[in-house]
């Protein structure tokens, strides 16, 4: 472990009843790191957050988070963690302002109205500190949830999918103010569905039946997946497209406007399932850029496939 890691766990596992959610997982992150946990539904990275912030003890495993011990000082990690869940969680009967003066309270920040004002102007939401929450948009409740996780000043923020139903402004708002957190040293941890929002970690892990099966930039995920793509301009009918979906090596086949994206990790394999094509009249072929999307596509079919066979 380095002094700079903020989080260090290995062999990480939980277990509810005979399921594993969470099987062995590794994960570090270094201070002032964003990293993206991305996973289908049910593949364990709420649990993971969970025993990581201290919810939770996992059955197995070892590590530290902020230099405690997961295992038996979880009441340390608590109090030196912000967590935002994925349901918004605050009282919508109260202000804004109501709302963290009671957040900070239960922090035992001093003094209360100090702290308030001075998370309301940090994230902007001064002019609308009167409020009630219950009346905010989703982008204005995430923004709430997000000061009420951070004015404490934790040293490592864990975000649960937080932008899920928020309008892309909003998520773009949202995600240059995590990068401005981050570049004063917080450390962010953050599962999310979206790939344009993954692509803005620095680091990514994909987790699916509770393995970690891939971690490391965006480009070493999608290098180290071994994919191939190839872009097809022109139109295809409905039957060719799915005749070209079945051919050996073919794995996926998705469209893209006028464009067929066709991907596969046996590129000779790939290239003669296209041949056919190549001198057909108004259509063109040419390599294209492995997207994050494909790997997480070809993730998934893979994994679901190791679930059946097990």
């Amino acid at each position: 472990m380095s002094a700079e890691d903020v989080i260090a766990v290995r062999g990480l596992t939980k277990r509810f009843g005979s399921r594993t959610v969470v099987d062995n997982v590794d994960l570090t992150v270094r201070r002032g790191e964003i990293v993206g946990f991305l996973g289908p539904n049910g593949s364990g990275k709420t649990t993971t957050i969970r025993l990581i912030c201290g919810l939770l003890t996992p059955d197995a495993g070892e590590g530290t988070v902020l230099g405690f011990d997961v295992r038996s000082q979880s009441a340390q990690i608590k109090l030196n963690v912000g967590y935002m869940t994925q349901k918004f969680s605050f009282y919508e009967d109260l202000t804004i302002a109501e709302n963290l003066t009671f957040v900070a309270r239960l922090y035992r920040l001093k003094p209360v109205g100090e702290a308030v004002a001075r998370t309301l102007d940090g994230l902007g939401l001064t002019s609308r500190k009167d409020q009630l929450a219950g009346t905010l948009s989703g982008g204005w409740k995430q923004r709430l949830a997000l000061a009420a996780c951070i004015m404490h000043e934790p040293k490592l923020l864990l975000l649960d999918e937080p932008t899920a139903g928020v309008d892309p402004k909003a998520r773009r708002e949202f995600w240059d103010e995590i990068h401005r957190l981050a570049g004063e040293g917080l450390t962010v941890l953050v599962s999310t569905h979206y790939m344009d929002e993954a692509e803005r970690c620095h680091r990514i892990g994909y987790i699916a039946y509770g393995r970690m099966l891939a971690t490391g930039t965006v480009e070493e995920v999608v290098r180290g997946s071994g994919l191939s793509t190839y872009v097809v301009h022109g139109a295809l009918k409905p039957a060719e497209i799915a005749a070209l979906a079945q051919a050996d090596g073919v794995e996926q086949i998705a469209p893209f406007g006028a464009t067929l994206h066709v991907v596969g990790t046996d590129r000779g394999k790939l290239e003669a399932a296209l041949a056919h094509l190549k001198e057909r009249p108004g259509l063109s072929i040419e390599p294209g850029a492995t997207s994050l999307e494909d790997v997480f596509i070809q993730f998934m079919a893979r994994a679901q496939a190791e679930g059946r066979a097990a």
